[in-house]
């Protein structure tokens, strides 16, 4: 969810929760394999139809549920051909109906009723702040714009902050950072960061392609943003890839720097001089369009939008991870989070905008996302687009199941005398789950052996551990190890509860 909330302020959790998309919690695991879980679509798709005459397309969003009312607002950019881009908003009791509210502030034509708050460049990423002093700045916008600098017109990472999510104010300095989007020409001199055309060619910094979330670890605002890689000859704006920067107050932010980047391994494509001067910059090979991120218990996730434009024409999204922020990992490169769909009449069927506002409810994750039916080299210029909803259960991004039929995880050493109930978020209904317990050399302790443990053999996410004779106050004090046995099951999340002593 975005904005703050009792956890990302410091304040102490009720339980601790191991997720299984790595290995930082794991010493080693024979006879497993790591599996995503992509999501799943709403059957109401889409949520949000382009059905307003200001609305061409609708695309980048921002979602925000009020963790007191659970009442939902979505901020999202509707595109009208030849007359730029607006932020719009709608509402919802439960995130499943919307409806598109007359907020009176701007007129389209004739029409004086429509829900529209402003006029951007491109974006709509919105970051509830409750918690700021200042009642006027309780929610902040980040957005692609254009600003006056130094006397002349340049595009960038601009900002906007309003007490109520409606109205709205501009900052009167954007941009507040200069951004990367121009000719394909060799980078400027340092002494000359201004090309004569007046448009913004800064390498490696932002462009119109923009996330802001809050950062509850280094408790600072981060941005990603689509930036531009220089082509094989030093050409600028060749293919597309992520930076991060981040902000104390969301004006003044650090130099953007390049956390993500298309490689070798997603193909080639786009190298050639021929395909750089005919088709322009980012017309060939695999790209990272952007990659919106947010934090979610000890992890950064980012949906990374893996743009196709050559062969497929798709943007599927792709779970990329990250311990710190800036350093990531693309382990499920193979099958995306969300993909396309093969009936190109749907609005998702081709290009899926993603954002960094998941809305995390006590048994489900809800991710809300825009979408173009048409594809990126589809000669059909109406485009069919919307914006949709797509959960997976609790903590299931992906899990660790059997190569065959059995595996086992063997966990790093933890105190179990800190906890007085251990469950997990498995799926068993085909086999079973036995845990048992080693001490910290890995000899295994007597009553607490695979033996002993009583098996679980149901799909659920909160399955208590027990053993026939034993309990966890049975354990002599000291660190131990869990080694969970797999029977063709699948497990994604090891949760300990109710800190304190025996009961």
């Amino acid at each position: 969810m975005s904005g703050f909330s009792a956890e990302s302020a410091g304040e102490p959790a009720p339980s601790r929760t191991l997720l299984l998309v790595d290995d930082r919690h794991v010493l080693y695991r024979p006879g497993t394999r790591r599996v995503l879980r992509p999501l799943d679509r709403h059957p109401a798709n889409p949520l949000l139809p382009d059905d307003e005459p200001w609305e061409d397309t609708v695309a980048y969003c921002s979602v925000y549920r009020d963790p007191e009312s659970g009442r939902y607002r979505i901020w999202y950019q509707a595109w009208k051909s030849g007359q730029g881009c607006r932020l719009c908003c709608a509402e919802s009791e439960d995130g499943i109906r919307w409806e598109k509210p007359n907020v009176g502030l701007h007129a389209f034509g004739d029409r004086k009723d429509t829900n529209i708050l402003m006029p951007v460049g491109f974006g709509a990423s919105v970051v509830a702040d409750l918690r700021d002093p200042d009642p006027g700045r309780r929610y902040k916008a980040a957005f692609w714009d254009s600003g006056t600098v130094g006397g002349t017109r340049l595009h960038g990472l601009c900002v906007a902050f309003s007490p109520d999510g409606i109205h709205w104010a501009k900052y009167a300095e954007n941009p507040v950072i200069v951004g990367s989007h121009g000719e394909y020409m060799q980078p400027p001199f340092e002494d000359d960061p201004k090309c004569n055309t007046g448009v913004s060619n800064r390498p490696l910094s932002t462009s119109d392609v923009i996330d802001a979330q809050w950062d509850p670890v280094r408790e600072t605002f981060m941005v990603y943003s689509k930036t531009w890689l220089d082509a094989p000859d030093g050409t600028m704006h060749w293919k597309r890839a992520v930076v991060r920067t981040d902000s104390k107050d969301f004006i003044h932010w650090t130099k953007p720097q390049l956390v993500m980047a298309p490689d070798e391994f997603d193909g080639p494509g786009g190298e050639s001089e021929l395909a750089r001067t005919t088709g322009g910059g980012g017309s060939g090979g695999k790209q990272l369009h952007s990659g919106p991120a947010f934090h979610y218990n000890d992890m950064y996730f980012s949906l990374l939008q893996v743009m196709d434009p050559e062969r497929t024409g798709n943007m599927p999204i792709e779970l990329a991870l990250s311990r710190d922020g800036y350093n990531w990992e693309r382990p499920f490169r193979e099958t995306p989070f969300l993909a396309p769909l093969e009936d190109k009449s749907k609005f998702d069927a081709s290009i899926i905008w993603s954002n960094a506002t998941p809305v995390f409810l006590e048994d489900e994750f809800r991710f809300y996302y825009g979408a173009y039916g048409r594809a990126w080299n589809s000669s059909d210029a109406k485009q069919n687009s919307g914006i949709g909803l797509a959960t997976m259960p609790r903590d299931r991004f992906a899990g660790v199941r059997p190569i065959e039929r059995i595996g086992q995880i063997t966990l790093k050493p933890i105190d179990l005398a800190d906890w007085r109930r251990i469950t997990l978020n498995a799926d068993a209904a085909n086999g079973a789950v036995r845990v048992e317990v080693l001490n910290e050399d890995g000899y295994r302790v007597r009553g607490f052996s695979k033996d002993d443990a009583v098996p679980l053999k149901e799909d659920g996410l909160d399955l208590p551990v027990r053993w026939k004779d034993r309990g966890l106050s049975d354990l002599r004090g000291g660190r131990c190890m869990l080694r969970i046995h797999l029977e063709n099951a699948t497990i994604y999340a090891i949760s300990f509860g109710e800190k304190g002593g025996a009961p």
